[in-house]
């Protein structure tokens, strides 16, 4: 069961087809954007881990359905000068959400206990005032009333290997693949050990990290949302039923002519 909505109770095995189940998924979270909306509720999904791990799937498959004015994706680049001189989460808390929305970050605070140590953009003793007061700013964001939740994508050795190689020959991919991404795969297991020490610090009883095994991209998107979907409790709402008026006369109206007009060339 998914939330207090009851729908159709999923495939067991790998009896089930991806498409048709990921429709499903879909749908309901349509049902939990819409209770999200009229509750007031707030909601912050953090999708952290390795590069080509398949966060930025996931995403896609669940903002692909979702009204975008109370759903959004953040996805904060480099930070300028002025940013660098602020507190280290000031412009992640310009981000988080008010009422009636859900706010996905594509990478997030997080990035100063992978990417910032490990390639030396941030001094230790910033990296260790990270750890302690992460935390406690989580804390703060939960109990003031925010739903947080937090995916690891954990993908292996070969299997990302593989997909950086896809990327580098496939042109549509080519942009996924970074200078950084390609430096991380050198530092695997200075990355892998990062990953250890921060889950040891902020793996909290109020802000817990779910893992999700991401070796498989279509499995990890179904189990991904599922779960996501298991974490707030969501009423299936029936939809305000409208009727179509009548449309205006248009006596008085004449359409310019197209020849007035820059149409778009039909080449297809």
């Amino acid at each position: 069961m998914l939330g207090d909505a009851k729908p159709p109770k999923p495939p067991h095995g790998k009896h089930y087809h991806y498409v048709d189940e990921l429709a499903r998924l879909q749908f309901e979270l349509l049902k939990m954007q819409e209770w999200v909306r009229l509750q007031g509720l707030k909601v912050v999904v953090i999708f952290e881990g390795r590069d080509a791990a398949g966060k930025g799937g996931v995403i896609k498959r669940i903002t692909e359905c979702l009204n975008p004015r109370s759903c959004r994706v953040v996805a904060l680049a480099t930070p300028t000068e002025k940013e660098r001189g602020q507190w280290y989460f000031q412009r992640y808390v310009e981000q988080l959400p008010s009422k009636g929305e859900i706010v996905l970050f594509d990478r997030s605070w997080y990035n100063r206990a992978g990417v910032e140590h490990v390639m030396g953009f941030c001094s230790k003793d910033e990296y260790k005032e990270f750890l302690r007061a992460c935390p406690l700013f989580e804390e703060m964001l939960v109990r003031s009333g925010i739903i947080l939740l937090k995916y690891w994508f954990s993908v292996n050795d070969e299997e990302q290997e593989k997909r950086f190689l896809e990327r580098m020959k496939n042109p549509i991919k080519r942009w996924k693949l970074s200078p950084m991404d390609i430096e991380s795969r050198e530092r695997w297991v200075e990355y892998s050990k990062a990953k250890d020490v921060m889950l040891k610090h902020t793996d909290t009883k109020l802000a817990p990290w779910y893992i999700v095994d991401a070796d498989n991209k279509k499995r990890a998107r179904l189990n991904c949302i599922a779960h996501f979907l298991r974490q707030i409790p969501y009423k299936d709402l029936k939809p305000i039923q409208f009727e179509l008026p009548a449309r205006q006369p248009d006596n008085s109206y004449k359409r310019p002519k197209k020849s007035d007009q820059h149409w778009v060339p039909e080449r297809y």
